[in-house]
């Protein structure tokens, strides 16, 4: 009863607004070996900016398992140095095929996916759901996305291929006319070798009323 009335009764305009779906995938910022498909639901707040909630399937059961903000290339060029490493860019998602749209038809998703080419991505996952975990445990995960053929196990994007009836390699040649924009310094941090990820620390208390 309570959620029937929830339904009725209570405006639910921030997640009306999510009208994008986005079908991809990510990898631990410190493991490459670790990838993760995830389903994007995004909403275009400026030009600049889009916020997106990332499930782990796109069925009424999914879990929430993370988010992402995707930026400009213009409002990523002023980001702080020391923020620059905890985004990725999209270059290679998008022109690849790798990145998909289901269900929108092939003219529409190429430009979309020309828009998003140029933009970066900050990606937290709050559930580790590939180690197998029932609950969200331990702190959220900075991911980021492959930026070159080869990096992603080619079976895993054919599954989702096959699940999703959608066609990465007829995406890819759709989209070959899409320029490929090399990505800003700071940006795909861990192609140095390093990168930053959250640990897990006890701090003092303050402003304790």
């Amino acid at each position: 009863m309570l959620d029937a009335g929830a339904a009725l009764l209570q405006t639910k305009a921030p997640l009306n607004a999510m009208d994008l779906y986005l079908n991809g995938f990510h990898f631990y910022a410190d493991d490459m070996g670790r990838p993760v498909e995830a389903h994007h639901y995004c909403t275009h707040l400026t030009e600049d900016l889009h916020q997106c909630t990332i499930f782990d399937s796109n069925d009424a059961g999914a879990r929430l398992i993370g988010i992402e903000y995707i930026v400009s290339e213009k409002l990523f060029l002023q980001l702080p140095e020391e923020e620059k490493p905890l985004w990725h860019s999209h270059h290679h998602e998008t022109t690849s095929g790798q990145l998909v749209m289901p269900g929108i038809p092939e003219a529409v998703e190429t430009l979309a996916m020309r828009r998003l080419a140029s933009t970066y991505g900050k990606t937290w996952h709050t559930w580790q759901v590939d180690r197998g975990d029932t609950l969200p445990l331990g702190i959220p995960q900075l991911m980021m996305g492959f930026t070159g053929d080869g990096q992603l196990d080619p079976a895993r994007v054919a599954a989702r291929d096959r699940r999703l009836g959608v066609s990465s390699a007829a995406s890819r040649a759709a989209r070959r006319d899409i320029p490929v924009p090399t990505p800003a310094p700071g940006a795909n941090a861990w192609q140095t070798g390093e990168t930053p990820q959250l640990a897990l620390a006890k701090v003092p208390l303050r402003n304790r009323r």
